[in-house]
């Protein structure tokens, strides 16, 4: 009995550490989901658009050094011109890979999700009832254990008249008849 009742308080510990971090998971989840769709589109969108710029910007610089005086332009100028362009592919890439990343996002993560869903399920309901029905197996193991000593008492004697009721009741459950002592 002990060792249920250690079992039942270890469970319903389990129970309020368990259901608090898979809530904590599933919000996590819908963050992320949030994070991708809103915060690093956006971000990745405007870093393309502004390495576009400079990247027209450099090659506007390029274009005007090789009119503006009929001289070769300088390494400075095509090194901007490179570094831009290796910029903006750069940002263009991440950008891919975020618009990826959000086509596959449900796909690998919605199986796990329902998982957790289950799990939080069985957490939420049927481990609550699994603890209601441990206090209910001690208390009936109790009254029983508060019985029993009465009942060894009379070992080598007929037993009561409460005893012997209670084995007819269990055998009419059974579909049996009791058998009675003569």
């Amino acid at each position: 009995m002990d060792t249920l009742d250690s079992f039942r308080a270890s469970l319903i510990v389990y129970l309020s550490q368990a259901r608090p971090a898979l809530e904590e998971v599933t919000a996590e989840v819908v963050r992320t989901r949030i994070w991708l769709e809103t915060e690093q589109r956006t971000y990745w969108e405007s870093q393309v658009r502004r390495r576009r710029k400079e990247l027209e910007q450099a090659q506007a610089a390029l274009f005007s050094a090789r009119i503006g005086n009929l001289r070769h332009e300088s390494s400075a100028e095509l090194m901007l011109v490179q570094r831009a362009k290796r910029a903006l592919d750069e940002a263009e890439t991440k950008l891919r890979v975020l618009k990826k990343w959000n086509q596959d996002f449900e796909g690998r993560v919605q199986p796990m999700v329902k998982q957790m869903e289950k799990l939080h399920t069985v957490l939420s309901n049927d481990m609550v009832k699994a603890v209601a029905y441990l206090a209910q197996v001690i208390n009936t193991l109790s009254a029983y254990a508060e019985l029993h000593p009465a009942a060894s008492e009379t070992a080598g004697s007929t037993p009561p008249a409460e005893a012997q009721t209670a084995q007819a009741a269990a055998a009419a459950a059974l579909g049996q008849t009791p058998e009675k002592k003569s």
